[in-house]
């Protein structure tokens, strides 16, 4: 069976289980899993041989047309380069493990039917993403990705955190998609072709007249699909959704689409010097903004979706110096360390009993009552770090050395004001990453207080993806020297100075988070030994007047999810407060951008609707009803003429005739004084 084959069979697979799924879901309930996952685990296995018949050679490119459209062609073809076979592995390998996950996660859950076929309909479309080479077909699977985000969001329906996360996904990503559509067919204009090899091919040749307009209207469209600065606030809300679908949304599928399709078509921004600026400065305050908002949150799964946004900044650092193999490096890194924190994340939920961080580290033993989570986020925490040697550590190291290529002038591709940019908000945000993740781990499993509750031990099913994702995040690094090869040949080793940069700047992180817990966990205890029954009241107002330096800035409020109630608040020891001090409340709220978005947008469209609803109602109905009104009074009269009384209509027409008369006669006199 040729390549090519098999690489039309990688996304075909899902999307047949998803139709099976979908038909015989609810009627033969026994098939459910298998349909959930064969399909799946199918089509992971001839990505990964598609990937070793490719083998980081030339690119295999084939089409068809699809129909006669009189104008610029659209025809389904595929273009398997280096990028796209790993990529492709990457979304089958998580899909799987996310499907594999979701047999325990949501074995009692009455709609578990449906959501493994909308799970396995988004792999076949983010999978389509990757292979198609007209883009065209591509935008297929980038909507129909949008509309199963859509509804796996939105799987908890009955709750209202769930319903506005889902309409705020959706609402926020079509916005970008708007501006997306219209610069593809910008693009499509100038190229004559959606081919991605004869858009690139004219590009080469200078043949695009509009070059920063388009690269902008496609980089508005990878801003919401990427969750990148100011289309990135749906990406934290849209952890109402199941945990599984937060690791396949969010981690290594959709918010990826948008990076690779700017490592597709890089050389078309790198046509405008101004659009790679645009992207570095998007960039770098994408990665800063959500690393601060991460260190404020005190839900669990919002401080990895901080985390995903500012990671996904990276990737787009790394396009904005003109180096798409350090972006897919780290995407492909990413991918497999921010999954398996995800569905950590759910263990350690299930196990604590609530997403607060805060009432977890008011719990004792729960490293011990869940010891895969424990080990499993551990090597995670540190690849998100970067430390060395785990895979983040060399996939972050590869962006900060195309940085620093770039901004000491030794890239004729980017400017090196792009270079600048994205290598100072690189080290900050590596300072930053690495004090939120060990604030996550101390608050998550070093906490002090009550036992954690003993759930028994978690299904095999999902400690075993764990322990199955939690390998590349070991050791993907490694694959870096021979990964240059499948992309562009560029560098993806570490230098000594982005080392010393990089890591330096983890190390500060993690040591100055682990000394504030420390001074924080101190004062905790101090304030529930003071506070205890017996203990005077001096005591408690001098242990008060200790921590009212660290406390002051915002009262701790436990979340409320779908399947966890709230956690009453108390003492405990936050880092972030320490670090941040006053940024603190505004970086919890995500710096208000959601109520400047409700000032600018929301309230003039709501507004808006006002006046045309009162237009519609008061101005056009008046109208309208007057329009029937006045018939049906002249109907009435006219039916109150008719008695039936033939006096009465000789008598009528007899005044008509008079009257007439008489008119003729005044307008003849008229006529003839005239």
């Amino acid at each position: 069976m040729s390549t090519t084959t098999l690489a039309v069979l990688v996304p075909l697979l899902p999307f047949l289980g998803a139709v099976a799924g979908l038909l015989f879901g609810r009627s033969a309930p026994g098939f459910v899993r298998p349909l959930a996952i064969l399909p799946t685990l199918g089509a992971a296995v001839l990505a990964v041989l598609v990937a070793v018949r490719h083998g980081g050679g030339k690119a295999i490119d084939t089409a068809t047309e699809l129909t006669p459209t009189g104008s610029v062609p659209i025809e389904l073809s595929l273009h398997l380069d280096g990028f796209a076979v790993l990529v492709a592995v990457l979304v089958g390998v998580v899909a799987t493990c996310v499907q594999l996950y979701s047999t325990a996660y949501l074995r009692e859950d009455p709609r578990y039917p449906s959501y493994a076929a909308l799970v396995s309909l988004f792999t076949s479309a983010m999978l389509l993403v990757v292979y198609s080479g007209d883009l065209m077909v591509l935008l297929v699977g980038w909507e129909v990705m949008g509309i199963c985000s859509y509804f796996l969001v939105g799987h908890y329906w009955e709750t209202e955190a769930a319903r506005s996360a889902s309409l705020k996904a959706f609402l926020v990503t079509k916005l970008g998609d708007v501006p997306f559509l219209i610069g593809l067919f910008a693009l499509a204009a100038d190229a004559g072709s959606f081919r991605i090899t004869k858009i690139l091919g004219t590009v080469a040749a200078g043949g695009l007249d509009h070059p920063t307009l388009i690269a902008l209207l496609l980089l508005a469209g990878v801003a919401g699909k990427s969750a990148q600065f100011p289309l990135h606030t749906w990406l934290p809300d849209a952890m109402a959704g199941p945990t599984p679908v937060s690791a396949l949304i969010h981690a290594a599928t959709m918010v990826a689409a948008g990076v690779y399709f700017i490592a597709r078509l890089l050389p078309v921004f790198a046509a405008s010097r101004a659009a790679l600026v645009v992207m570095a400065v998007m960039a770098a305050v994408t990665m800063l903004g959500s690393a601060l908002a991460a260190l404020a949150q005190d839900d669990i799964k919002r401080v990895l979706a901080y985390s995903t946004v500012g990671q996904l900044g990276y990737m787009t650092g790394a396009l904005a110096v003109g180096d798409r193999g350090a972006a897919v490096f780290h995407l492909l890194s990413h991918g497999a360390f921010k999954a398996l924190l995800f569905l950590g994340a759910g263990v350690i939920i299930h196990a604590a009993g609530t997403n607060s961080l805060a009432a977890m580290s008011r719990t004792d033993g729960l490293a011990k009552r869940i010891p895969d989570a424990f080990w499993t986020m551990t090597i995670a925490l540190l690849a998100l770090a970067a430390i060395p040697p785990f895979a983040g550590f060399f996939s972050k190291e590869a962006v900060l050395v195309a940085a620093e290529h770039t901004a000491t002038g030794h890239s004729e591709f980017a400017p090196s004001t792009a270079g600048w940019i994205v290598l100072v908000a690189g080290v900050l945000t590596a300072l930053l990453t690495a004090a939120y993740a060990t604030r996550l781990w101390l608050m998550a499993f070093r906490g002090t207080g009550a036992p954690a509750p003993d759930h028994g031990r978690e299904p095999v099913a999902m400690t075993g993806v764990l322990w199955l994702l939690a390998i590349p995040s070991i050791g993907f690094g490694l694959a870096a020297g021979p990964l240059a090869d499948w992309f562009d040949g560029g560098q993806l080793t570490p230098t000594l100075t982005t080392s010393i940069l990089g890591t330096g700047a983890a190390a500060i992180g993690a040591m100055l988070t682990y000394a504030l817990w420390q001074r924080a966990t101190v004062r905790a205890a101090a304030v529930a030994a003071a506070t205890a029954p017996g203990n005077g009241l001096a005591a408690a107002a001098a242990v008060a007047a200790t921590v009212a330096e660290s406390e002051a800035e915002t009262p701790e409020v436990a979340e409320v999810t779908h399947d966890h109630p709230a956690v009453p608040a108390g003492p405990a020891a936050d880092p972030g407060k320490a670090i941040l001090g006053p940024l603190h409340r505004h970086a919890a709220d995500g710096f208000h951008l959601d109520a400047v978005y409700d000032r600018l947008f929301v309230r003039p469209v709501r507004a808006a609707a006002s006046l045309v609803r009162f237009l519609d109602r008061e101005v056009v109905d008046t109208y309208v009803r007057g329009a029937g009104t006045g018939p049906r009074l002249l109907g009435s009269l006219v039916r109150r003429a008719q008695t039936g009384n033939v006096q009465s209509y000789l008598s009528a027409l007899l005044a008509g005739a008079v009257v007439l008369a008489i008119a003729t006669a005044v307008l003849a006199n008229v006529n003839a004084g005239s």
